[in-house]
């Protein structure tokens, strides 16, 4: 007779077995439809009774999954949606895909795998393979989920499986989808990593199993940590080309002619997004809790940090320019979300920037057709339909999200003043604005 790992194998290769997912956001959403299109039921759990109610009904709250991806699953009761976390019970496989933010005093807040780890182990059975998608610190797995699994009825590696997967989901990106990103995998047991990377297979083209989940993690938080690192150097590179009277989007397409050795990166208003800004905080603060204390990353982050407040001095002093204080002008935002194409404003610079732009006076408003409303601190505002803009009445046009869509030629030609913090002007052939860049 197999053994509960070869059974459960069998299961997932033969497409039989349930998947369940817990959190239906940017990454746990399209993981359910690619498993639900590949063939497998699909459970999937939330707490947020808005986002349930649109898939339930095949709407899709995510703009990387199409309706008419998410729609037949629905309808075909290949993938259901529910807030009850007992449903689990009948899952061979569960991906936990919940939320890692910062508190407030920039501590990692893991409270969401821990709210997810304990619904797990209360229907947890033998024959079950347990995998975390959630960017965290090193150690994660095996310091929460390890213990709360493996509390005597089952073994792990024997009974049920526990791993670690990174998610790679860039949203927005139209070029790398789900199944061309490589997926790592790092088991508790080499046992679990064989389980985890055959269910991955199943949905992506190239899977990686490394050594441990702890490898999976710090890999993860590498990946972004190199991100924010050459951000910086290119934050700070804009502002000292600027400084010398040098384009800075001049000397980056120039030292990208070299073939070997050299990566361009482009800056701009600052970082934004549920990963860059975050995932420093995560290692850094495991790193002290080892004994060291990381000093590269600080930097990079406040460089990075120090950008909104530069991109209100840029505006300010072209303002200054034609005559104008901040105070009283009419400055216009052209796109708020944290990147181009996506309505994801979280951590977006945007918001900083707005609110320093009210704090100096100025009268504000946005165009974003991703993001339809925006809070920031005491004030909501809701975005301007592109089609009732007169450009011609602004004071500014400030250009902080490239999305796809804008017509950069009808800005040029119409505002007085553009400052654009991303050279998405420079293919306007003949504009009439004054354009100023980072």
């Amino acid at each position: 007779m197999s053994d509960i790992k070869d059974q459960l194998l069998k299961k997932i290769e033969t497409r039989r077995a349930t998947i369940g997912v817990i959190g239906l956001g940017y990454v746990g959403l399209p993981l359910a439809v690619a498993f639900g299109e590949a063939g497998f039921t699909v459970i999937g759990v939330d707490t947020d009774p808005g986002r349930l109610g649109r898939i339930r009904q095949g709407e899709s709250p995510v703009e990387d999954v199409p309706k008419e991806q998410l729609a037949p699953l629905v309808l075909g009761k290949r993938f259901s949606a529910t807030d009850d976390a007992r449903a689990l019970a009948a899952a061979d496989a569960i991906l936990i895909a919940v939320p890692t933010p910062l508190r407030k005093s920039k501590d990692p807040d893991v409270s969401h795998i821990v709210a997810a780890s304990k619904e797990v182990t209360k229907v947890l059975r033998s024959g079950q393979l347990i995998i975390l998608e959630s960017t965290t610190y090193p150690g994660t797995t095996e310091e929460i989920l390890l213990p709360q699994i493996d509390q005597g009825r089952f073994q792990v590696g024997r009974d049920v499986f526990l791993a670690f997967s990174p998610e790679r989901i860039d949203p927005g990106n139209q070029r790398y989808s789900l199944r061309q990103i490589p997926k790592l995998v790092g088991g508790v047991t080499p046992r679990c990593s064989e389980l985890a990377a055959a269910l991955y297979r199943q949905i992506i083209d190239r899977v990686i199993p490394v050594s441990s989940p702890r490898v999976a993690e710090m890999s993860k938080l590498f990946e972004n940590i190199f991100r924010s690192v050459n951000i910086a150097l290119v934050n700070e590179l804009a502002i000292m080309c600027r400084r010398l009277g040098i384009s800075v989007w001049e000397v980056i397409d120039s030292a990208a002619t070299k073939p070997f050795g050299f990566l361009p990166f482009y800056p701009g208003p600052g970082i934004g997004g549920h990963c860059i800004p975050v995932d420093p905080y995560y290692l850094s603060w495991k790193s002290r809790l080892a004994g060291y204390e990381p000093r590269f990353m600080a930097f990079a982050d406040e460089i990075n940090r120090s950008m909104p407040g530069y991109v209100v001095e840029l505006l300010t002093d072209a303002l200054n320019h034609d005559g104008k204080p901040v105070k009283g002008s009419s400055v216009l935002i052209l796109g708020v979300a944290y990147k181009p194409g996506v309505g994801d404003a979280r951590e977006s610079p945007a918001i900083e920037i707005l609110s320093l732009l009210l704090s100096k006076g100025a009268r504000v408003s946005y165009t974003d057709p991703y993001v339809p409303t925006l809070t920031v601190p005491e004030s909501e505002f809701k975005s301007v339909e592109w089609s009732t803009i007169d450009f011609g009445r602004t004071d500014a046009v400030l250009l902080l999200t490239d999305h796809p869509g804008f017509d950069y030629e009808i800005v040029c030609r119409s505002a007085p003043l553009v400052v654009d913090t991303r050279n998405a002007t420079q293919r306007v052939r003949t504009p009439k604005s004054r354009i100023v860049t980072l």
